[in-house]
C-alpha cells in the first residue's frame, strides 16, 4: 500500500457529504476484516464519480455480514473481498456463495489479498468468477481507482444486457397472454399493463388513440385504453390537458416519434383508413426505456387493436341490421320492435344459464330477431286479423317458420344460420306437437328450443291483435303448465328460477 495517502489528524479531511435518498449511486461493498482498509478505501473514492453518478461505498467486516448486505434491497455494482477473514478462504467461499447460491452473476467482484500465497492468482482466476485479483500492495489510488471504473462500467453493460433480455422474455410471455383476449377494452388494458411492466414504467401514465377517416372524410376518435393518472375509462376524454392534446393531434398529422424525460409519443399506421398513437407520460427520466422494444411492442399491440376494432365494427353492424330486420318485421304485423330486443335479451339469459359457450351466447342474441322474419310473406289480412283464424288461415300463417328458414339458408354468417335453424323451428314442442316438421324433444336444436319458450313469453305479456296482455303469474303459470309439452323441462325450471330476471328485461324494454 506504498501510494496510499494517510493522513494525520490534525490534516483536514473532507468528510463525505450525505447523499440524498432520490439520487441514483453507484453502491459498492468493501469486505474486509482490517478497519484500516476500508478507512484507506473510502479516503481514496473520496467524491470520486463515475457516469455522472457518485460512489456510496458500504462496510462488511466478515463474509457472514457480508451475506446479510448482498441479501438486502441494496443493489451493489461491485465488492472489493479480502480472502482471509474468518478463516483462510472466507472471500473465496464468499465470491462462491455469491454466485452459486446468491445467483448474482452481474456483481463485479474484486479479490484482495494481502497473502498471495494462500490464494494463487492463476488458480483463482481459472476457479472464480471475479473480475479482478489484487494484492493489496498494488491497490494504489490511482489502480484502485481504475478498477473501480472500469468494474463499474461491466457492470453497466451487463446489467444493460440483463435488462435487455428480461425486456425480450416480457415482451413474448405479453404478447402470449395479451392474444388470448378478445375484448377491446380487456386487451388494450393488458397491453398497457404488459408495456409499463415491460420497460419498468409502473408508475407512469399512458393513452392509446385511434383515428379512423370515413367515406366523408370525418375522423372519429377513439380512446382505446388509459392508465396512471388519466384513470381507467378511456372514453372520459374530458380531463386531457390542451397540452397532452396538442402532442396527440401534432403526432398523428406528422406521422412521427418523440421521446424526451417527459414523455414518449408514437405514431402507428394501422390500416388504409386508420391510425393510433401511443403516448406515455412518464413520472420521473426512465432508466430503461428502450425505444426499439416500445416500437415494436406497440406497433403489434396497435395491429392487434385494429384487427379487434375492425371484428367489433363488423358484429356491431351486423347487429344493428339484424335489429333492423327485425323492427321491419314487427312493424309489418304491427308488434313493437320491443319485442326484437327483448327476445334477444331473454335468449341471452337462457344460453348464459346453460352454461354455453361465449360464442353460442354472443350469436344467440344476435340471431334473435330474425326468429320471425318468415312473416314477410304472410298477407296482412291474416296477419292483422283480430279475431282467431280459421283453419285455412291457420295453415297459411304457420307458413311463415318455412318460409323464414328458407330465406335464409343460403347465407354463411353465423348469425344467418343460426338464424335460420330459429325461424324454421321456434314453433316446434316438446312432445312433438309442433310445426313445420313435427321435430320432439332433442331432435328440436337447442337454439330453437330456447327462442320457442323466450317468444311464448314474451308474446304472452304483449298486446297483440286478437288478445290482450297477460299478467306475470297468469304467464308464469302457463309456463309451468307446458313443461313437457310445449317446452324443455331443463327450460322451464330456468324460467321459474329466473322469473324476476325476465320480467325486468319486459320491465327495461316496455311496449
Amino acid at each position: 500500500m506504498s501510494e496510499f495517502l494517510f493522513q494525520s489528524e490534525e490534516d483536514n479531511i473532507d468528510l463525505p457529504q450525505e447523499i440524498p435518498k432520490n439520487r441514483k449511486v453507484w453502491n459498492i461493498l468493501i469486505v474486509d476484516d482490517e478497519p484500516a482498509i476500508h478507512d484507506v478505501t473510502r479516503l481514496v473514492l473520496l467524491n470520486t464519480v463515475v457516469l455522472d453518478r457518485e460512489i456510496k461505498l458500504h462496510s462488511a467486516y466478515s463474509a457472514a455480514e457480508a451475506k446479510v448486505q448482498l441479501q438486502s434491497e441494496t443493489e451493489f455494482c461491485m465488492a472489493f473481498i479480502d480472502v482471509v477473514m474468518e478463516n483462510d478462504h472466507a472471500g473465496l467461499q464468499l465470491i462462491d456463495w455469491i454466485r452459486n447460491t446468491l445467483r448474482n452473476q452481474s456483481i463485479r467482484l474484486v479479490l484482495r489479498t494481502g497473502q498471495a500465497g494462500i490464494a494463487p492468482e492463476y488458480e483463482v482466476i481459472r476457479n472464480y468468477d471475479i473480475h479482478d485479483y489484487r494484492t493489496k500492495t498494488e491497490l494504489t489510488k490511482s489502480k484502485m481507482t481504475t478498477t473501480v471504473y472500469s468494474a463499474v462500467r461491466s457492470y453497466r453493460d451487463i446489467s444493460t444486457i440483463t435488462s435487455s433480455l428480461k425486456a425480450f422474455k416480457k415482451l413474448i410471455a405479453s404478447s402470449t397472454n395479451i392474444l388470448k383476449i378478445d375484448e377491446i377494452s380487456e386487451f388494450a388494458s393488458a397491453a398497457l399493463t404488459n408495456l409499463l411492466s415491460l420497460m419498468s414504467l409502473d408508475s407512469s401514465s399512458v393513452y392509446i388513440v385511434r383515428h379512423e377517416t370515413d367515406l366523408f372524410e370525418h375522423v372519429d376518435e377513439t380512446y382505446l385504453a388509459c392508465t396512471g393518472k388519466f384513470g381507467t375509462q378511456p372514453n372520459n376524454i374530458q380531463e386531457i390537458t390542451g397540452d397532452i392534446k396538442e402532442k396527440i393531434n401534432a403526432t398523428f398529422l406528422n406521422q412521427t416519434t418523440e421521446i424526451t424525460d417527459q414523455y414518449f409519443i408514437s405514431y402507428y399506421k394501422t390500416s388504409l383508413d386508420a391510425s393510433a398513437v401511443l403516448y406515455i407520460e412518464f413520472e420521473s427520466p426512465p432508466a430503461y426505456f428502450h425505444t426499439d422494444i416500445a416500437e415494436l411492442f406497440s406497433t403489434n399491440v396497435a395491429l392487434v387493436l385494429e384487427s379487434l376494432v375492425r371484428h367489433q365494427q363488423a358484429e356491431t353492424n351486423q347487429r344493428e341490421l339484424m335489429y333492423i330486420v327485425g323492427d321491419a318485421i314487427e312493424a309489418r304485423s304491427k308488434e313493437t320492435g320491443s319485442h326484437v330486443r327483448r327476445t334477444a335479451l331473454m335468449c341471452r339469459l337462457f344460453a348464459q344459464k346453460l352454461g354455453m359457450s361465449s360464442a353460442f351466447i354472443t350469436t344467440i342474441k344476435g340471431a334473435a330477431p330474425l326468429h320471425d322474419i318468415g312473416k314477410i310473406a304472410i298477407p296482412d289480412d291474416i296477419l292483422h286479423k283480430p279475431g282467431k283464424l280459421d283453419p285455412a288461415e291457420w295453415e297459411i300463417m304457420k307458413q311463415h317458420a318455412a318460409n323464414g328458414g328458407a330465406m335464409l339458408e343460403h347465407s354463411n354468417l353465423p348469425i344467418a344460420k343460426l338464424g335460420k335453424t330459429l325461424a324454421r323451428h321456434h314453433h316446434e314442442n316438446w312432445d312433438g306437437s309442433g310445426y313445420p316438421d313435427g321435430l320432439a324433444a332433442e331432435e328440436i336444436p337447442l337454439e330453437a328450443r330456447i327462442m320457442a319458450i323466450v317468444d311464448v313469453i314474451d308474446a304472452l305479456g304483449s298486446i297483440r291483435s286478437y288478445k290482450k296482455s297477460w299478467p306475470e303469474e297468469k304467464i308464469l303459470a302457463f309456463i309451468k303448465e307446458q313443461s313437457g309439452i310445449k317446452f324443455q323441462p331443463r327450460l322451464v325450471d330456468i324460467a321459474v328460477q329466473n322469473f324476476d330476471e325476465i320480467m325486468e328485461i319486459r320491465r327495461t324494454y316496455p311496449d
